[in-house]
């Protein structure tokens, strides 16, 4: 089957040879441990794309026009390990044409390939996670790359800031990046006022940005493996990434974790608004 081109943009503003981004879909869910069904969030999120207007009102620009290619699926699902590995090679071949890769999941796992081959660029990396956990555990069930454990890896090649969570296990508190986790219980109650300028005060070098959905309040996206309650909102999230696209060179992202189900279409097309708006901060300033 054709791979559908993100908002459906004709072929002059989608073809690999002059696009500026490039969307990779990951559809890969073989670590997930609650709800199954992220695999189908890639198709989701195009699908959803094509019914999205292309002139953004915030930056007063026609997006698309940087152009945006969609790239074939990863469709790596023998480990999670081969699937890092299949991501990381996919991402750094992009990345060698000087294209900002996109990469849609699927599970949380999908970004640690996508990250290493950031830092494998980008010598000062640092990584932007809004999440609803932690995701700091060293292995579990087995894995290095389980979805638990993205932060972890990430850990071992570059330093991250965290924002939005609300959840974790005890046994991750050891590696929490010390004052650089923004909670959602003190962003919620008032306690970080301008948490959205510190947080962009603590990124440095080139950004790479991994939102995970579930870092959203399951008000505004139900459809996550991992509902947490607490979560932050839309224009919350908007007005953060704004901030960092306005004081930092934000390189790649990922969005990852939307997990189609019967709450309806909402959730796929905000996170196909999400990332064409972020693409217009980034580009179109």
């Amino acid at each position: 089957m054709k791979t559908r081109q993100f908002g459906g943009i004709p072929e002059e503003y989608s073809n690999s040879r002059d696009a500026s981004v490039v969307i990779l879909p990951v559809p890969y869910d073989g670590t997930s441990t609650w709800v199954k069904g992220s695999d189908r969030g890639p198709e989701a999120i195009l699908e959803a794309s094509e019914n999205m207007e292309l002139y953004d009102i915030d930056t007063d620009a026609e997006v698309y026009r940087i152009g945006i290619h969609t790239d074939d699926p990863v469709e790596e699902k023998c480990s999670p390990e081969t699937m890092a590995r299949a991501v990381r090679r996919r991402v750094s071949g992009w990345l060698a044409q000087d294209k900002m890769v996109v990469t849609l999941g699927g599970e949380h796992s999908v970004s640690i390939g996508a990250i290493q081959a950031y830092v494998e660029k980008y010598k000062d990396l640092c990584v932007l996670q809004i999440d609803a956990h932690t995701d700091l555990r060293p292995e579990y069930e087995g894995s290095k790359y389980n979805h638990a454990c993205v932060m972890a890896r990430v850990r071992e090649v570059c330093p991250f800031v965290q924002v939005g969570i609300r959840s974790m296990d005890v046994s991750e508190k050891p590696y929490l990046p010390e004052g650089r986790v923004f909670f959602a219980r003190d962003i919620r109650g008032g306690l970080v006022p301008d948490w959205t300028g510190m947080v962009a005060k603590m990124l440095k070098g080139h950004v790479y940005i991994t939102l995970d959905l579930d870092g959203l309040d399951p008000s505004v996206v139900p459809s996550t493996g991992t509902p947490e309650p607490g979560g932050l909102y839309y224009h919350e999230v908007l007005g953060l990434f704004r901030k960092v696209a306005a004081m930092r060179p934000v390189v790649g992202f990922d969005i990852v974790e939307l997990c189609p189900g019967p709450a309806g279409r909402a959730p796929d097309f905000l996170a196909a608004k999400l990332l064409y708006q972020v693409l217009g901060m980034i580009f179109c300033k």
